[in-house]
Parts: C-alpha cells; sequence; structure tokens
C-alpha cells in the first residue's frame, strides 16, 4: 500500500494527468553526441559571439624569432668540436705542434741568433735536398748519412732534411733519431752545421731533421764553445 504524503490527491492528479518527461530543447543531443543551443547554425552562433571584437592592429603583433636548426660542426657542443679537432689531427695533422712535444729536437751552433732555428722549423727555408735513413742498420745509416753531407756541402746546398723514423718500436730511445742528434753534434761535421731541427707533420715531423748547412766550416777558434743544442 502506498502511504500518501502532502496532497491527499496526488496521486490522482499523477494518474489523470499523466505526461511525458521530454529534454529541454537547449541541452537536446544531437545526432553527433553534442549539445544543440536553439537550432542556429555555428556559423551564426560564432558571428554573434565575437560581436564588439575588434581585430589587433599589426603593430602590437609579438613576432618570434625563427628556430634555427643546429647542424654538425656548428653547434655549440664542446664534445662536437673536440671530436672533429682530433679527427682531423688524425687525418690531417692539423693543430700537431712538434715543438711542443717530447720528441721535439733543435740545436744551434755557437753565436748563432735563436731565431734561425725557429724560422728553420718554421719552413722558411726551401729544403734543397733530402735523404732517408728508413730500413738501414746504425753502420750503413752512418755512411749514407756522411756521404750525403759530404754532396751538400760540395754541391752548396745547405737547407737539407734528414728522414730517421720516430722509433716507436724501439725498446729504449730511438735509434737512429738519437745517432743523428749525436753525428750533427759531436763528428767532424759539426763544424758545418749552423743549426737543425725537428721537420714539420708535413716533412715528417718528429721522425725527421731540418738541418742548415754552412757554405764554410766554422773556424776552430770559434768551436770552443760547442754548439747550444737542446732536446726536449
Amino acid at each position: 500500500m502506498i502511504k500518501e504524503i502532502g496532497h491527499p490527491n496526488l496521486k490522482a492528479l499523477l494518474e489523470s494527468k499523466a505526461f511525458e518527461l521530454r529534454p529541454s530543447p537547449d541541452t537536446a543531443p544531437d545526432e553527433s553526441g553534442g549539445t544543440q543551443s536553439d537550432g542556429r547554425s555555428e556559423h551564426l552562433l560564432f558571428k554573434e559571439a565575437m560581436t564588439g571584437v575588434k581585430k589587433i592592429s599589426k603593430a602590437n603583433y609579438a613576432v618570434l624569432a625563427p628556430m634555427i636548426p643546429t647542424t654538425p660542426g656548428t653547434g655549440a657542443d664542446p664534445a662536437d668540436e673536440t671530436l672533429s679537432q682530433l679527427k682531423n689531427l688524425v687525418t690531417h695533422g692539423t693543430g700537431f705542434v712538434v715543438s711542443l712535444t717530447p720528441e721535439y729536437i733543435e740545436g744551434i751552433a755557437n753565436g748563432v741568433n735563436p731565431e734561425v732555428a725557429r724560422r728553420l722549423h718554421r719552413g722558411d727555408f726551401s729544403i734543397q735536398s733530402h735523404i732517408d735513413l728508413h730500413g738501414l742498420r746504425v753502420h750503413e745509416a752512418h755512411e749514407a748519412f756522411d756521404e750525403f753531407l759530404d754532396k751538400c756541402i760540395k754541391t752548396g746546398q745547405q737547407a737539407t732534411l734528414i728522414i730517421h723514423g720516430r722509433g716507436l718500436s724501439s725498446p729504449a730511445d730511438p735509434i737512429l733519431k738519437s745517432k743523428v742528434y749525436l753525428w750533427l753534434t759531436t763528428s767532424p761535421w759539426h763544424k758545418w752545421v749552423i743549426a737543425f731541427t725537428s721537420a714539420r707533420p708535413c716533412d715528417g715531423g718528429a721522425g725527421a731533421t731540418y738541418v742548415l748547412l754552412r757554405r764554410k766550416p766554422l773556424a776552430k777558434r770559434l768551436r770552443k764553445k760547442r754548439s747550444k743544442t737542446r732536446c726536449s
């Protein structure tokens, strides 16, 4: 039994005047699942909503700077720049300074301006003759060295290049390189030597030596003080 609450004739009112509940026209779902307001088109609704809106002046536009894509080699990444320099060093020898390595050798005769050695290493003197001692035993290399210098002096060739290698396979000091240094500073040839330095990378680097010779031997009285030498 239904207990009547409120109006005593509520039940009879509901039974006699039953009606179907319908959704409000403002919230009825459309076929697309959305809602329609009053049946007007979206264009009209948008136009009505934009009533009174003014267009922004171009003078008030905020201009954004365009993004520039980063390309390899031009970015600011230090790691990329380091790898690029290392690649150039290994492939082309770019950036390698022989005079700053422990393998660099240099010697100047007594009374010679040190600038001569710097110019020699820099490549200011055009190489007139060269010899390659690679693959020779010490006594063979010594004979070839003597013959080479003798020929250079007799023909007036002063700027020369002696290729001896870096001796990387030697268990101790590089043998031929050490011998060439010794022959240039202690043998009778030292009186003919103005200066010598390790070569530039393009001419063999620390594996070769530039030698600048005199046209005439240094007088004995000037050879009492040995030639200044430096081996780093």
